[in-house]
């Protein structure tokens, strides 16, 4: 396997990492340093971020020259190999034209753009699936299958994701199928894609293809049902190292969001009880007394959830309505002033 950077340049700049890639880049021999905009509204956790890094850099992302200049000064002040964009949004492309400018980054800025243009409404029939995937040097793999939970008729919002997909080999065969397909056409040369695929009557669709590590924590649903870290494989292959296969799941695993009622948090209870739950493998509860909850439809809603594991879909499916009852709250509804 050729390493893109190399194992004595242990050097690395994240841009918008979570603290587990930040601790795992870490865990791996890298000095790390992190790039975020403060005024985003994921980086409640920066301290954690702060914490795993030689250095945490703040900018505003709307800023674009200044944006690029952070980068190449950061590059060339710290000696970095590598250039890795973690996030999404508008500050994608900018960080990937000046990585790619500066020889820090194995995916051109074109591949990288066009599998962010794709986008395709879903329809409301048919499962909607998320096929993770990590490249190595062009070559593609498949690393998982899951199916999004949702709330059913009439707005389908996303509850959760379980994997792996209870799929027939067929269906399973079509989707991976498809997204790999893609990946070939696109170029992509290096590191974890995230596709949301929905299986229609005339056969998969791809409805988006993001160059990124899956949404709402989905390396994590993948590690407890199968025991393979996406997240760690991912520093590994960077220095050249050999990454495994991923392995079928030996049990299944849920990620449920709390789904709690848009206002203002007074008091809650239960998430002691919850995380000490035998069969919970993660969970988080970001708020505190005199937060205001998002409402249920926002994505910041996705980041209060419980992670389960269980013999079958229908098993953690109960094991996540427990842990939601476990949970006790009152909320002051920002409509009314009711508690709820």
């Amino acid at each position: 396997m050729a390493a893109f950077t190399s194992s004595s340049n242990r050097r690395v700049l994240l841009v918008m990492p979570y603290h587990q890639l930040t601790r795992k880049a870490s865990e791996a021999g890298f000095r790390v340093w992190s790039l975020w905009d403060p005024e985003l509204p994921e980086a409640d956790l920066l301290d954690r971020v702060e914490h795993t890094s030689e250095g945490l850099l703040l900018t505003g992302f709307g800023d674009e020259a200044g944006l690029r200049r952070l980068v190449a000064r950061t590059a060339s002040r710290h000696g970095v190999g590598a250039v890795v964009h973690c996030g999404h949004g508008a500050s994608v492309l900018p960080v990937v034209e000046e990585a790619w400018r500066l020889g820090l980054s194995p995916n051109p800025p074109s591949v990288i753009a066009g599998l962010r243009a794709l986008r395709e409404a879903p329809s409301v029939h048919g499962p909607r699936l998320t096929v993770q995937t990590l490249t190595v040097d062009g070559r593609h793999r498949v690393v998982g299958v899951a199916v999004q939970r949702t709330s059913g008729p009439p707005d389908h919002r996303v509850t959760g994701h379980l994997f792996p997909a209870p799929l027939t080999d067929s269906e399973r065969i079509s989707a991976e199928s498809a997204v790999l397909e893609l990946l070939g056409r696109s170029g992509y040369r290096f590191g974890p894609a995230s596709a949301e695929v929905q299986l229609a009557e005339d056969g998969p669709r791809v409805l988006c293809c993001a160059p990124r590590f899956g949404p709402d924590r989905l390396p994590l649903l993948t590690q407890a049902a199968s025991g393979f870290d996406i997240e760690a494989a991912l520093f590994a292959a960077l220095i050249g190292d050999e990454v495994p296969d991923a392995q079928p799941a030996q049990r299944y695993a849920e990620i449920g969001f709390f789904g709690l009622p848009e206002g203002q948090l007074l008091t809650y209870a239960g998430t002691e009880d919850i995380a000490v739950t035998p069969w919970v493998r993660g969970a988080r509860f970001p708020y505190r007394p005199g937060d205001r909850i998002p409402p249920a439809a926002d994505p910041r809603a996705h980041r209060a959830y419980v992670l389960v594991v269980g013999g079958s879909p229908k098993e953690t499916q109960e094991r996540v309505r427990r842990a939601r009852g476990d949970l006790v709250t009152d909320i002051r509804g920002a409509a009314d002033g009711r508690r709820q």
